[in-house]
This record gives structure tokens, sequence and C-alpha cells, in this order.
């Protein structure tokens, strides 16, 4: 009977440990997705997962192409150091662009092993057909990501099986031993009473698992609670991509026909918003475009001609007129002060460090967070473009150059931040 009851303490102690193991599993799923994150926040602004180069090569295939993941990680950590110590492979590849790719110290190994990975295991999604996908436009698709919690919440409920059932085989077990020793029967407890009879025999290891949950639940909330107002979209997290009145299509418009942005943003270079265009820019094309790259997007087309009352059979502006209702994508607070024309006719940011590639997407989506923290983050890393026509800014150059010589060479470069740039008083006043 010792034996048998042994067997049973040791079985609940494996499957208790099992239960630990799938929340640890669980949690270092999440840790992976941090990998996504420290990428997005640090690397998407110069390197693609695929084949495109945008500031620096894009990094499909990176890890057969650098010697090994230990030179991988001195390279995102410090490019610079590697380059000065005479590394071959690193002197080869930093003749890639003239600007020098920032520098990492601020990561800890833990969290460029996490990079690593992510870039190891990203695949593409996978394009999938949308109705809106159409001449003038759609919403990008592609395979939904599996959700850590659902496997998660599958395995516990599979283990709440397994444990069901070999209660009842101790219970039917316990009871033959007790037929053949000639003890009267044991009386079949639920599982609620013998659960509670377990943690008033075992208050200390009760206190720990009852710890270990609140804590992990407490960190979780904390997590999920401080993204409220920042990722419009739960499921998607960075990718919020609203449905619009019109499936216009930026990979169509500024991708494959090469339209500049500011033909339509025109106030993105002299004020402080980009500016939505009016139908009347949109008209200017589609007076002679009227058919899309399929019925469908000939379809959108027809709700332009709507919008602005141009009936094309008459091919005069003859019909009413209505307003098109877009649906606004990067949202900041009414808090915040933020310019595009100081961003990209000073600063010579490219619209993609915001806004992301749009000359591949359909329809707009946000994929950077936009946060405070982001900001300041970006600014601390992001260079001031000298500006020889301009003799204050020169000066101004000049003037760092000699103040900041003494310094280290990845703490000399005349970043935002050492020109004001993350001052209270810049973004909120």
């Amino acid at each position: 009977m010792d034996t048998i009851c042994k067997q049973s303490k040791k079985l609940f102690l494996a499957i208790f440990s099992l239960l630990f193991l799938s929340s640890f599993l669980s949690i270092n799923r999440v840790s992976a997705q941090d990998g996504e994150k420290i990428f997005k926040d640090n690397c998407a602004t110069c390197h693609s997962l695929g084949s495109d180069i945008i500031t620096g090569p894009g990094l499909q295939g990176v890890m057969k192409r650098v010697p090994d993941e230990e030179w991988m990680m001195k390279w995102i950590k410090n490019n610079d150091a590697l380059i000065k110590s005479g590394n071959p492979y690193a002197v080869k590849i930093s003749s890639f662009a003239e600007s020098n790719m920032t520098v990492f110290t601020n990561l800890s190994d833990a969290d460029i092993k996490s990079v690593i990975a992510y870039i190891k295991d990203y695949k593409a999604p996978t394009p999938v057909n949308n109705p809106g996908d159409t001449g003038s436009g759609a919403a990008d698709g592609g395979e939904k990501a599996e959700n850590p919690m659902t496997l998660l919440i599958g395995i516990i409920a599979f283990l709440i099986i397994i444990v069901a059932v070999l209660r009842g085989v101790r219970h039917s077990l316990k009871n033959l031993q007790n037929e053949k020793l000639g003890i009267p029967e044991e009386e079949k407890v639920g599982a609620w009473t013998e659960f509670k009879n377990w943690t008033r025999a075992n208050k200390t290891t009760t206190g720990v698992v009852v710890l270990f949950f609140v804590g992990g639940g407490l960190s979780a909330g904390w997590y999920a609670l401080k993204d409220i107002g920042v990722y419009a979209n739960p499921d998607t997290k960075l990718e919020y991509n609203p449905v619009q009145p019109i499936a216009f299509s930026h990979k169509i418009h500024a991708g494959d026909n090469a339209i500049n942005c500011q033909y339509c943003h025109s106030g993105v270079e002299r004020s402080k918003t980009a500016g939505i265009p009016s139908v009347n820019v949109c008209m200017n094309c589609h007076r002679g475009i009227s058919k899309g790259r399929s019925d469908a997007g000939t379809a959108e087309i027809a709700k332009i001609y709507a919008a602005s009352g141009w009936d094309p059979a008459k091919a005069k502006y003859s019909n009413p007129t209505k307003p098109i209702q877009w649906v606004k994508v990067h949202n900041l607070q009414d808090f915040v002060f933020f310019s595009h024309q100081q961003h990209v006719k000073v600063g010579k940011q490219e619209c993609a460090t915001c806004h992301g590639d749009l000359t591949t997407m359909t329809t707009a989506k946000q994929v950077q967070p936009l946060t405070m923290a982001w900001c300041i983050d970006c600014h601390r890393k992001t260079e001031v473009p000298g500006m020889k026509d301009n003799p204050y800014y020169e000066s101004l150059h000049k003037k760092l150059a000699e103040k900041f010589k003494d310094l280290p060479l990845d703490q000399r470069k005349f970043t935002v931040d050492k020109m004001g740039g993350i001052e209270c008083g810049k973004c909120h006043y």
C-alpha cells in the first residue's frame, strides 16, 4: 500500500512538473516574441527580413552568409569595434553603404540572441486573395499568427483529462489492494475535496504555486494594459490595418507606378501635417483611367467618380459630390507636437522610417508603435544631417565636433538628442 501511495505522489508531482514546464515553455514563447519587438524597434528602419535593400541589406539567409552566430552577436553589439579589430568579413561588408550601422551596446546578449532567433525563424506571410485586392488596392493578407495562450490552454485541458483518468485508476487499484488485505474499501472522494485536503496538508507548496501564478498573472496583466491605446489591433499588435472606404493601393501607385509620395501628400515638406489628398488629385489621373486591373478594381475607381461627381459617360462633373471618409491610421495624442516638415525636409527622414515600406502595402497599416519611448530611442540613434546651404547648422556642426572630439567614436555622432531632441518642451508644450 505504501508503494502505491508513493507512486501516486510521484505521479502527482510529475503532472505538476509538467504543468510548470508548460507554463515555462509558454513564457519562453513570449520571450521569443521579444525578439520581434526588439527587431522592429531597432533594426526594421534599415533592414528588411526579405531580400529588399533599405539602408542596409535584406536579412533573408543572413545566417548562412555570416561566419557564425557568435560573430553575428559581436557585429550587432558593436560593429565599429569588430571592424577596427581587423576581422576580414567585418571589414569586407563595412563598405556596403556610406552610413555606418548603429552600435547597440545598450542591448544585452539575451536581447541580441532573441533578435537572431526571430530572424532565423521568420517566415514571410503567405498572401491570400482578398475580394478588396483590386486594381486600386486591398488589405494585406497572411497566415494568422498562432496564439501561445491557445496552445497552453489546450495542454492544460489535456492534462486535466489525464489527471481525472489517473485518479479513477488509482482509486480502483487501491480498493483492489484493500480487498486482498481485508481492509474496507476507500470511500470515493470528489476531485475538489481531494484537492482541498492536499492543499491543507501541503501549505508551503500551495503557497509557492499561488505566488507563482499570481506573479505571472500580474506580469501578463501589466503587459496587456500598457499596450492599450498604443496598438489598435490586439491580434496583430503593430499592424493596425483598418478597412478604408476606397481600397486605395500604395503598392500600385507608389510601388509599381513610382508616384512620388509628395504628389498626394503635398504638405509633407512644408507643413506640420502631410495632408490627405482631395478627390481632385485622384481625378487628375483617373479622368483618363477608368479601368482597374480587375472588375473589382474598376468598381473601386467608380467610387472615386461617385465622390467627385464625375459622369464618365458624359465626361463631365454633373453628379452630386460627397466626401470620402478616410479612416486615419497613424494617430498621435492631442498633447503631442509632431511636424512632418522638421523630419522630412530638415531631418532628411524617409517616409518608411515611421510608416514602413508603403511601396509593398495595399491599404496603409501601422508598422511602428509611435510611443514616446520609440520616438526618444530614434532621436538617440538618428544622426543630424549636415546642411551645407545653411551657415547656422554648418557652424553648429563644427562646434559640436570640437565639443565631443574626446568621446568614443560611437558617442561622437551628432544625434538628435545632442541638439535638444529629447527635451520635454520639443514635443509637449
